[in-house]
């Protein structure tokens, strides 16, 4: 096959300094970087002037086809928001939903930015489907949920184990698959030690949500006389292929135990805000060298996917957390969105920064615009003044995805529709 190229000339490059330069891209990979001009031909060339290059965002936690719920329970706490509303509607979900909310959600992250993202959910092969017609990358999971039930889990085996069939290492290797027990209250014992050696023997991932409350931690411990982190170190089941979602009432001895085991962590700031579920230590995390990661979670509990508030909000939060306006700066936030995202999900070899080598997934930002003027410190532009809808291009693999604000890989309009007509078909039969 034909090598294809693309040159991205006359930008500013956000990679290990910010300088201007220019990106050549071959088939998949960037293959050069250069601060002169000596690139003039191309298959493409995209003149990036008055626009930033960053690496793709990465969302490490997510439920993408809960798009469809967007702003069906607001302002209400998380067991209410599951039991009397979330898990009624989810009763009612086919696959024909979940592929059709998460093309809905891929092109929300599309047009802001996100290149990766980690999903659990059902009907994933669906989810997959979905993923691959938009050209971005996913590493998804059936989300496991057997309420110690042994005829339950036997199926939550059977349906992992066909995702993991159908779709692991599926769309030119975009489609990863990993194993997604719920929690440590909603999973048996017995389903989190298959889930373990299941990791081991397979090589796969472990995406997991663990004390995203503190009703959670208290009934972990008088249940079991341990912290969720505690009693999953007992049962062996932590380790550095874990990503553990939410992590926001965590003990110092905890935080120990994730450094010690290596586990990743997705942090969900905005979720964890509008449930009013509470304030994760990252920064005491950060400061103990545990890789802490940005995800978005669900639209229904957020309600969108835009990694650009998911930085400000995380940084800000910290801020009011500790007193301290030093903490978590810019920089750092920065890094959550992209390397700590692509390290979470083990693909730091591949993305996650802007690198001769690397998987060419790539998004130019707007700064021509009023809240990014003036172009003074483009880092501080993106962690707190810039928006999703400030991207105007998207590369993921090599494939132009967006160009100038137009996504070429969806219909945009007719993905809408089908979202609103999928919402509505979900909601009259709940």
């Amino acid at each position: 096959m034909e090598t294809q190229t693309i040159l991205i000339k006359n930008t500013t490059l956000v990679a290990n300094e910010v300088r201007k330069g220019s990106v050549l891209i071959e088939d998949d990979k960037i293959v050069d970087i250069t601060d002169n001009k000596s690139f003039n031909s191309a298959d493409e060339i995209i003149d990036a002037e008055g626009k930033v290059l960053i690496p793709g965002l990465v969302n490490t936690h997510n439920h993408l086809s809960m798009s469809l719920m967007r702003g069906l329970a607001d302002d209400l706490p998380l067991d209410i928001w599951l039991n009397d509303h979330i898990w009624p509607m989810e009763a009612h979900l086919g696959g024909e939903h979940c592929y059709v909310g998460a093309l809905l959600s891929a092109l929300e992250m599309i047009k802001s930015g996100t290149t990766t993202c980690n999903d659990m959910y059902f009907f994933m092969d669906e989810v997959a489907r979905a993923i691959d017609e938009s050209g971005i990358r996913g590493l998804l999971c059936h989300g496991m949920i057997d309420l110690f039930d042994e005829e339950k889990r036997k199926g939550e085996y059977k349906e992992t184990l066909r995702i993991i069939e159908k779709c692991h290492n599926t769309a030119d290797g975009r489609i990863k698959v990993a194993l997604g027990p719920h929690t440590p209250y909603t999973c048996s014992p017995e389903l989190l030690n298959w889930v373990r050696k299941k990791a081991d023997e397979k090589g796969l991932k472990i995406h997991i949500h663990v004390s995203e409350t503190q009703k959670e931690v208290e009934d972990s411990l008088n249940d079991r006389k341990k912290r969720p982190f505690e009693y999953l170190e007992d049962i062996n089941f932590l380790g550095p292929d874990v990503i553990a979602a939410h992590s926001v009432w965590l003990s110092g001895a905890e935080i120990a135990l994730i450094k010690d085991n290596n586990v990743k962590i997705s942090h969900n700031p905005l979720s964890n805000m509008k449930l009013a579920s509470g304030m994760s230590p990252v920064s005491d995390m950060l400061a103990n060298g545990v890789c802490v990661s940005l995800g978005t979670d669900g639209a229904a509990s957020n309600n969108n996917l835009d990694l650009f508030q998911e930085m400000k909000t995380a940084s800000l939060l910290q801020k009011v957390r500790n007193l301290d306006p030093t903490v978590l700066p810019a920089s750092k936030v920065l890094e959550m969105a992209t390397i700590n995202g692509a390290t979470a999900l083990g693909m730091e070899e591949e993305i996650g920064t802007i690198e001769v080598g690397k998987k060419a997934d790539i998004v130019l930002v707007d700064m021509k615009t009023p809240h990014l003027t003036p172009y003074r410190n483009p880092i501080s532009h993106l962690a707190y003044s810039a928006e999703g809808s400030d991207v105007s291009t998207v590369i993921c693999n090599g494939k132009i995805l967006m160009r100038e604000k137009e996504v070429l890989v969806l219909d945009e309009v007719e993905v809408l529709e089908m979202a609103e007509n999928a919402a509505e078909d979900l909601t009259s039969r709940s």
